[in-house]
């Protein structure tokens, strides 16, 4: 049986970016996905890297603020590794808070809003201009599959990891759906599906996010990421460079169903032609539905487990692409034996009684 240093259980963007850390130091690397690498919840997402504090909880925002300050050259290493463009935008965002809700942080708009964006219409809120990026998942995702490939990490797509195999009270490997992989190390990185890999049943859930994507009547015709807070229906509007803008998203307890429902699309087309009259006019190219993975306390789990040579970065719900860099690092750290150069105590498995 072949033998690899390190197991990564997952080819979301959290697993990818971590085996691409794992193989710059040095380690052989399988990456072991059940369905098609990058098409789960790293695909469907928004590709917002949000570091505004209504919307971070506190135990984050140290993360979400070093790895949003990572992504330049984070991006930049995934472009010239895999020779594709990611469409990484750094206009900013402008966030509009209902008055219901109260006036949160950051700078307030710093040009009337009819010069920002003439398109955009936002009664009764107040409106803040916060200095954040957005990325395209699916070019992130793709640049991270085909960077990683050039490394020489391998993969094993289409086979369910069903178990983290133990000898000698140490991990010696998995088990999956068709056959056994071996290594020392393994990584679980499985979003929704992380609990269910036995021994340890970590209490992560899927939870719903319905979007779409339409396509601009003008491509520039608005160029800021929009998000609303405590408004009716919460919307986020993300335009990209070539033209779409993807609306986005609800937030539903539906288990691990994936199927839109016509009448929520609705709902967000109708709230995003709230703030943006003129999409009336856009044209739908898709609706999705993606499936985050929550945790109890909507926090990441990330670390060590009990077991000796099995790991744990999964549960990171909203912030999957954010948290993607920075997670890297310090599960590099912490599965290297070395002091993470960020507290993770509050991440810990540990938390959740078994």
């Amino acid at each position: 049986m072949k033998n690899w240093d390190a197991i990564v259980v997952g080819a979301g963007i959290i697993g990818l970016a971590l085996a691409l850390e794992l193989n710059k130091r040095g380690l052989r690397v399988l990456v072991v996905e059940k369905g098609e690498p990058g098409r789960e919840a790293s695909w469907a997402a928004g590709g917002m890297l949000c570091d505004f504090p209504l919307e971070t909880q506190p135990e984050l925002r140290e993360l979400a603020t070093a790895s949003a300050g990572m992504y330049p050259e984070f991006v930049s290493e995934l472009e010239n590794e895999s020779g594709l463009k990611i469409d990484l935008r750094a206009v900013g965002t402008l966030i509009f808070v209902s008055r219901k809700t109260g006036h949160g942080p950051g700078s307030a708009l710093p040009r009337p809003l009819e010069e920002l964006e003439p398109a955009l219409r936002a009664k009764d809120s107040a409106g803040f201009f916060v200095k954040e990026r957005c990325v395209d998942p699916r070019h992130l995702t793709a640049a991270a599959i085909a960077a990683a490939r050039h490394r020489g990490v391998e993969f094993s797509s289409g086979e369910e990891v069903l178990a983290v195999e133990v000898a000698d009270g140490k991990v010696c490997g998995v088990r999956t759906s068709r056959t056994q992989f071996a290594a020392g190390v393994v990584v679980n990185c499985a979003g929704a599906w992380a609990g269910q890999i036995s021994p340890h049943s970590f209490p992560t859930r899927p939870v719903k996010g319905q979007m779409l994507c339409v396509d601009m009547p003008e491509k520039e015709m608005v160029r800021h990421v929009v998000r609303t807070i405590g408004w009716p229906q919460d919307v986020y509007l993300i335009p990209r460079s070539d033209g779409r803008m993807t609306i986005g998203a609800t937030s539903e307890e539906a288990g691990f169903d994936k199927e839109t429902v016509s009448e929520t699309i609705s709902k967000l087309r109708q709230a995003a032609m709230d703030l943006v009259p003129r999409l009336a006019d856009a044209r739908v190219l898709e609706t999705w539905a993606g499936l985050r993975p929550g945790t109890p306390d909507k926090l990441p789990i990330l670390g060590a487990t009990a077991t000796p040579g099995y790991f744990v970065a999964t549960g990171h719900f909203r912030d999957g692409i954010l948290l993607a860099p920075v997670t890297a690092t310090v599960m590099g750290q912490v599965m290297a034996g070395e002091k993470p150069e960020f507290e993770l105590k509050a991440f810990g498995a540990e938390r959740f009684p078994r």
